[in-house]
């Protein structure tokens, strides 16, 4: 519920911070005193447009903050939790308005959008007046709120459910369609290129290594008569070996002499002739490999040109044609598949189709029943507001298919026998208007409503019959959810929990005025109700008049 609302230069409120307790709270004051300007603040708190005019003369800016105090489940809380806003069981609104007509909105000190702040908003109050065009009267909320007031969120859910994956399967055939038809398309050219493909069986890596090998044999003979001169020197008549093996066995026969002076030259001649007989093998090698023939350099240019070839062909490095391969075959694959997969999911589609048809149905019908429940529920509230011959009904209609069934619900009412029935915003006057609302409200108020009602003057042009039903409607109201009434009616005033009175009060010095909120206790309370029933001139003959309201009312 609301708990605290502060208030700071905006229109003629320079300062205000009132407190909010639970069941009906009322507030009254004289034409111009400012209630108009106190519920606008509030308005403006709750994401409404914002303009400079709002802004008090000579500021440079105005601000409103609203406090809840909710449920951890409350809608509100998931709503600015979808939003990335850590909201707790708390939430405080703040809009600041600049004197340049800009505006900034925050939500638990997170600046949001106005946008952003409305969504939230619209689960914490509603307002409601003559000329409201919001909350029960926009057709587009009526399903809902039938649905809330029939208990049919379970129903409701089965038919969302069914409807998603009806959606799912319709978009799926849609999608395989699309490919099979893009792939029936290009069958033969598929089966030429995989035939093509798996007959050349391209290698990953094949390129690169019949490059190398190709410029290997493009050198080849140069390299090999190279190679045979330097393997002539260490391995032909010309070689170093035999006579450095012969020094070595020499050296090793004087060493017992002189082992100190020979056994170092020794070593270093045995590791030269390791080193020669190991370049040795590698030269024997490399001759072997340097052998040129014209035959291999053919073969191997043909099949690199060929896998070069087709990867110009068919857009990629050769490299990568084996992979191509892959996708063809898998292509091909799909077309033989496809048409088996888009039976299966056609007839899936349809399953998912009669299974939404059959919860659509059972929830129109629960529907229907509600509805009669409703519009019998509203009509035992029509007589004491003086609507005796007003009909209230909820219409259909059929739409087109959607997560909430096909049924269109829009409230209807007929104002006098004989008269046509028509949308509720378009049939009933003002007055009319704010008792059909309230009627509607006192039955739907502890289903698909918000935890703050504000009505702004439902009762005006209502005589003392008429506004003492609405203030026992509003009471009614007010055990089950919090509500602010802002009233002339006496009868109305009388039966609040909480009575503010707003008055125009001067400001500082000068002529400068501003809106003061008071809090009544019980003496003030009958002086209030008093001046409401006589009017400037209280007489004891009001304060009597006030004081059996204020006992009838408890």
């Amino acid at each position: 519920m609301l708990v605290n609302l502060s208030i700071r230069d905006i229109v003629l409120i320079d300062k205000l911070d009132l407190e909010f307790g639970t069941g009906l709270t009322i507030l009254t004051g004289e034409t111009g005193a400012g209630k108009s300007i106190l519920l606008d603040g509030l308005s403006l708190a709750l994401g409404a447009r914002g303009e400079a005019g709002l802004v008090r003369h000579g500021a440079e800016q105005g601000q409103v903050t609203a406090a809840f105090e909710l449920g951890p489940d409350h809608p509100a809380i998931a709503a600015a939790k979808a939003q990335d806003n850590d909201a707790g069981a708390s939430l405080i609104l703040r809009r600041v308005q600049l004197a340049d007509g800009r505006s900034r909105a925050f939500v638990n000190g997170q600046r949001v959008t106005a946008q952003a702040l409305s969504q939230i908003a619209r689960e914490l109050v509603e307002i409601h007046g003559q000329h409201d065009d919001r909350a029960l009267l926009n057709p587009d909320t009526h399903r809902g709120l039938l649905d809330a007031f029939g208990g049919l969120s379970a129903i409701a859910c089965d038919v969302r459910a069914a409807f998603a994956r009806l959606s799912d399967l319709k978009a799926e055939c849609v999608r395989e369609k699309a490919r099979l038809e893009a792939v029936r398309g290009e069958a033969e050219y598929l089966r030429h290129a995989a035939a093509e493909l798996t007959e050349l069986a391209a290698q990953p890596g094949e390129e690169e290594s019949l490059a190398s090998r190709r410029a290997l044999l493009m050198q080849a003979e140069k390299v090999s008569a190279e190679l045979c001169e330097i393997h002539a020197a260490v391995r032909g008549e010309r070689s170093p070996l035999p006579a450095l093996a012969g020094a070595l066995r020499r050296l090793e026969r004087r060493k017992p002499q002189a082992p100190d002076l020979i056994a170092p030259a020794a070593e270093a001649l045995d590791a030269a002739l390791d080193a020669l007989e190991a370049a040795g093998q590698a030269l024997d090698q490399a001759v072997r490999d340097a052998e040129f023939d014209p035959r291999e350099l053919e073969r191997n240019e043909e099949r690199l040109f060929a896998l070069r070839a087709a990867g110009r062909k068919y857009g990629v490095a050769p490299g990568a044609l084996a992979a191509k391969r892959e996708k063809f075959a898998a292509d091909l694959a799909l077309l033989d598949a496809g048409e088996l997969r888009l039976d299966v999911l056609a007839r899936e589609a349809g399953a998912a189709e009669r299974a939404y048809r059959s919860a659509a149905q059972e929830l129109s019908g629960a529907r229907k029943d509600a509805a009669r429940r409703l519009d019998a529920a509203v009509a035992a509230e029509l007589g004491p507001l003086k609507l005796e011959g007003a009909t209230f009904m909820t219409g259909f209609g059929t739409g087109a298919d959607g997560p909430g069934g096909y049924d269109q619900v829009e409230f209807w009412v007929q104002t006098n026998p004989g008269t046509k029935p028509g949308p509720l915003m378009k049939i009933a006057s003002g007055g009319e208007l704010a008792r059909f609302m309230l009627a509607l409200k006192v039955v739907l108020a502890d289903r698909g409503s918000a935890p703050t009602l504000v009505f702004d003057e439902i009762d005006a042009g209502a005589g003392g019959a008429v506004a003492d039903a609405i203030g026992r409607r509003l009471a009614r109201l007010a055990s089950r959810v919090q509500v602010l009434a802002v009233t002339h009616a006496p009868q109305v005033a009388a039966r609040a929990c909480d009575h503010f009175r707003i008055i125009k009060d001067k400001a500082g010095q000068g002529d400068r005025v501003a809106t003061r909120v008071t809090v009544l206790g019980s003496e003030a309370r009958r002086e209030e109700i008093a001046r409401m029933l006589a009017g400037a001139k209280i007489t004891a003959e009001a304060r009597a008049a006030a004081a059996r309201l204020l006992m009838g009312a408890r």
